[in-house]
Order: structure tokens, then sequence, then C-alpha cells
């Protein structure tokens, strides 16, 4: 009975929690309908709301947008937005702040989480995973002797939280590991373990 039990929970627990996730994701997608004209909306249309519709319009939106900025006009709209933004005070950190990550993060020639490292934290003979995320900069730099990289430590399961830290670059190890790889080691609590690379041996002759 008890081997049971547990294959089912097995069995189950991943199940749930995925359709717990795209439900939850689904469902705050669904909220760009509210853009759409109120005689326009599901409700309206044909008589009860539409699950998934809004995530369809959503994604949509996401490729139309991209599809407007790859373009000469399109670049030109963004540039005159980004300099009205640019004088708001408030409004104007924010959106560069927010820009700046997500440049980083999303851009194919940003180096953020394009590595997996090993580093002792929170203390020495305690090691966890972490991502390079660049090098430390402005005053921050002035103040550090020797070669520094910035690093994020993910907490575990939920890894969209952790710590930034500046660490010296001898005390980082590169993992032969993918970012996906350490994240599911991550998510896991350390149960799905990547696996072990072993290095390619041919023979040769001299």
């Amino acid at each position: 009975m008890k081997s049971y039990f547990i294959t089912g929970l097995l069995v189950l627990v991943p199940l749930t929690i995925t359709v717990w996730v795209l439900s939850t994701l689904i469902g705050l997608m669904d909220q760009s309908l509210l853009l759409l004209p109120h005689q326009w909306r599901p409700i309206e249309q044909f008589g009860r709301e539409v699950p998934g519709l809004g995530a369809i319009l959503t994604l949509l939106i996401i490729f139309g947008t991209g599809l407007i900025a790859t373009n000469f006009f399109g670049k030109q709209v963004i540039l005159l937005w980004e300099n009205l933004l640019g004088r708001v005070p408030v409004v104007k950190s924010i959106y560069n702040s927010v820009k700046q990550v997500s440049d980083t993060l999303f851009s194919d020639s940003g180096n953020a989480f394009r590595k997996a490292l090993l580093v002792q934290y929170p203390r020495q003979g305690s090691w966890t995973i972490a991502f390079l995320t660049g090098q430390p900069g402005g005053d921050v730099a002035n103040h550090l002797q020797g070669e520094y990289v910035s690093v994020y430590v993910p907490t575990t399961p939920n890894p969209t939280s952790g710590f930034f830290l500046m660490m010296p670059t001898a005390d980082v190890i590169e993992l032969d590991m993918s970012v996906d790889e350490a994240l599911k080691y991550i998510i896991s609590m350390g149960v799905v373990a990547p696996p072990v690379k072993t290095p390619i041996i041919t023979n040769s002759t001299i």
C-alpha cells in the first residue's frame, strides 16, 4: 500500500503543479482581454468567458510589437517614446533600470545567466550553484582590489529570489553544465542531478 501511495504521488504531484502553473499563467495572460472594447470581449460575443483567448491575444501583441520594433518606422516610434519617458523624473529611473535588466537578460548579446558557477556560500566549505551576471561596475569597482565577478545565487525551490554577490574570480568555478540543467538541479533541491559529462578520448597517431 505504501509503495502504491508514493507512486501515485510521484505521478500526480508534478502533473498537478504543471497544470497549476499553466492555468495561473494563462489566467494572467487572459487579463489582456481588458484592453479590448467591452463589446468585443468574449463575454459579450459568446455569452461566457473563453479561457486561453487572452493568452493568444497576449502572444499576438508581443509578436506584433517585436515585428514593428524591427523596422525603421517602429524604431523611430520607440526612440520617441523613450525620449518622452526620459523627461519624467521618477518614470525615467524606473524605466531605464528595468530596460537595462531586460536587455541584459533577454538579448542574444547579453552575458547574464550564460554560465553556471560553483561558489562557496553562505560560508567557507558550503557550496552552491550560482549564475554569472557580469562584472562589478560604477564606483563599486574602484573599491575592489583584483578581479571580481558579479553572481546571482538563487534560492531553492524558487530560483526567482536569491542574492546578488560580488566575488573574486579565483573563488568561483565554472561548471560544465547548461543554465537549464543548473536550474533543474536547483529547483529539484539537488534531486535531479545533471548527467556527468566525460571527455571524449580519440586515438591519434603521430
